[in-house]
């Protein structure tokens, strides 16, 4: 018996094209999107804060759009940017106050739409938010308190530097530095400035503050700008041998402090995990897999100083990644 091959051929080929066009036909399924909205988006913590962000999108195929105002006090624009995402269509977003109260609305208008919400970094005063992940801030603060402690001899006459005062993590952080000083009864606050969000602006009240108060003999600042400002300070003053001076983040100009005297220690948080995490739980959240989400993550802090700034420990800290905006 002959087989009909060409008619057969015709029905594969049939077969394969009708396959062929239902493929073509249906549409690829949508990528969830997510919005991570930060504080600014010029200093190193945040663009490392990007990075982890980024590489979880990445993993997880979602959508991500980025955004931040200029400066660390402009909670306003913060509030715009949040409406913005939503009218977007952001189904979920990863949020660093600038304000724990001024940016509470505009987060629980956005949960009232229907977004899911992880904080980073810095909390805000909604009810909406399904975890937050970033440094235990109290702790942080005690630990800039304890490098001094630790470090320097005899009574601690301390200079605090610190940022917004609307802003939940520098007032957490100010606590725990204020409670460890007190609790360590040889150590006294001698004067608090309350700077911008702005090394230049830091670096001038700091100047101010060491002049106006000479018997300050050790120095605190809680976040990146402030950081480097101070440290400057410090440096312009020649003040590098007489105050002992402690920063948070990792910056340039603070590492190579550490390395020509103007800078003691710094306590280095970890924005590369506040990005990934964040971001890692929003997908969670979108796929509803956020049943086992902690209300929250203590993302690792280090103190690094002279001693272990070469370690490997040291370096992975400061050094986490490559830190190059796209």
């Amino acid at each position: 018996m002959r087989r009909n091959r060409g008619g057969l051929t015709l029905c594969v080929a049939l077969a394969l094209l009708c396959l062929c066009s239902c493929g073509a036909g249906s549409a690829p399924p949508a990528r969830r999107s997510v919005a991570l909205i930060v504080k600014s988006t010029g200093s190193e913590f945040f663009l490392s804060v990007f990075a982890g962000a980024r590489a979880a999108a990445a993993e997880y195929n979602l959508d991500l759009a980025i955004s931040g105002p200029e400066t660390e006090e402009d909670y306003e624009t913060q509030n715009r940017m949040i409406a913005e995402a939503v009218e977007a269509g952001a189904e979920a977003i990863v949020f660093s106050a600038i304000d724990y109260e001024q940016n509470a609305a505009a987060i629980d208008a956005a949960a009232q739409n229907g977004v899911k919400i992880v904080s980073i970094d810095s909390g805000v005063g909604s009810g909406y938010v399904s975890t937050y992940i970033g440094t235990d801030n109290y702790s942080a603060g005690r630990m800039a308190a304890q490098a001094a402690l630790d470090r320097v001899e005899g009574p601690l006459c301390v200079g605090i530097v610190n940022y917004n005062e609307g802003t939940a993590n520098g007032q957490e952080r100010v606590q725990g530095a204020m409670d460890a000083l007190s609790e360590s009864g040889r150590a006294r606050v001698a004067a608090v400035a309350t700077t911008l969000v702005e090394a230049g602006r830091a670096r001038t009240d700091t100047a101010r503050l060491l002049r106006e108060h000479p018997e300050v003999n050790v120095m605190i600042a809680f976040n990146e700008p402030t950081s480097v400002g101070a440290a400057q300070a410090v440096q312009d003053l020649s003040l590098s041998d007489a105050v002992f001076f402690v920063g948070f983040d990792s910056n340039v100009v603070t590492i190579d402090g550490l390395q020509n005297g103007s800078v003691d220690a710094l306590i280095v948080q970890n924005p590369y995990a506040m990005g990934y995490l964040g971001v890692e739980s929003a997908y969670r959240l979108l796929s509803e897999r956020g049943n086992g989400l902690e209300s929250v993550v203590d993302t690792s802090t280090q103190t690094v100083d002279r001693e272990n700034i070469f370690t490997m420990d040291g370096q992975k800290a400061l050094f986490a990644f490559d830190q190059s905006p796209d």
